[in-house]
């Protein structure tokens, strides 16, 4: 790099050199579950994978960034992303070359290689999460990038994906979480039977997102209210506040007949006008912020969580 921190390279121009046939070929699944390696595209996703990438290294952890590719325009408009790729092999290339490396014709003028971040279950367990995305047979790449995302801005400890639910590298998916796969704990191929005995086993409650749920989502916000105005004496199906595992189905068919066997309660998100339901995406942000909005002003901090969904 010169003192601008810009690559010395010559320019990269040709879409068909190897190199960016090797680049573009982590679309595929075959060559990331080879590599153990996926694509960034866009400025706010690079961002936030460099972002994560310096973290690491400075915990005396592994890389997550290895090399970052850019056209000079993109660097002129977002010069702190040429700061940011400073120890990643950073490359200058034409909007031709970006193009075929990348899943989408206009990938924004930035792409980058990044090594798996995904971790394991127990790692999630282990450091007493409070609120737990759960996406169980989820097959839709948009779907899962969004639910991903909003598990983020509520403020969720992790996401977890059964191991039939779709690639989250699956660069449709990235997108979709708009780099929020960079901020918080992912776990992959999770056994949703295993995963709710060990939740259970912690005092994590579990919640099943059901359209036809016998439990209203209001119901239980408006209780919370209630104890967080000095009410302790509220009945409540559930606690809203305690330690919680949501798990949402799939798109078409919803979450299993075994799967809502394993939850402590099946929890419907009333609908007040004429649509038959609400969307994957849109019910999980409701149930998640619910679960976030009453964790942030609970006053049941001392009670076992255990107890509190009994």
């Amino acid at each position: 790099m010169n003192e601008t921190g810009r690559p010395q390279e010559i320019t990269m121009t040709n879409p068909r050199a190897d190199r960016v046939r090797d680049v573009a070929k982590l679309a595929g699944r075959p060559a990331r579950l080879k590599r153990g390696r996926f694509l960034a595209e866009g400025p706010q996703a690079v961002r936030e994978a460099l972002t994560l990438h310096r973290e690491r290294l400075a915990a005396g952890g592994a890389a997550v960034v290895h090399e970052v590719f850019a056209s000079e325009a993109c660097l002129d408009r977002l010069p702190e992303l040429a700061e940011l790729a400073r120890g990643t092999q950073l490359r200058l290339a034409s909007d031709d070359v970006l193009a075929a490396m990348a899943d989408t014709v206009n990938p924004q003028g930035v792409v980058a290689v990044c090594s798996f971040v995904d971790v394991s279950l127990e790692s999630v367990l282990d450091a007493g999460p409070r609120l737990l995305a759960v996406m169980c047979q989820v097959r839709d790449p948009g779907n899962a990038g969004t639910v991903l995302r909003a598990a983020d801005a509520a403020g969720a400890d992790a996401v977890v994906l059964t191991g039939s639910s779709v690639d989250i590298y699956n660069p449709k998916a990235v997108r979709s979480t708009a780099g929020s796969l960079f901020h918080l704990p992912v776990v992959l191929g999770a056994d949703v039977e295993e995963l709710v005995a060990l939740c259970k086993a912690r005092g994590i409650g579990v919640l099943a997102a059901d359209g036809y749920g016998t439990v209203n989502l209001d119901k239980l916000q408006d209780e919370n209210a209630a104890r967080r105005l000095g009410n302790g004496d509220v009945a409540s199906d559930y606690a809203l506040e305690a330690p919680t595992a949501w798990l949402f189905g799939n798109e078409a068919q919803g979450l299993s007949d075994a799967e809502l066997g394993l939850a402590d309660h099946r929890v419907a998100v009333p609908v007040y006008g004429s649509a038959e339901s609400l969307n994957l995406g849109t019910a999980a942000t409701v149930c998640l912020y619910a679960s976030a909005r009453s964790q942030q002003g609970a006053v049941f901090t001392s009670a076992p969580a255990g107890e509190m969904h009994k």
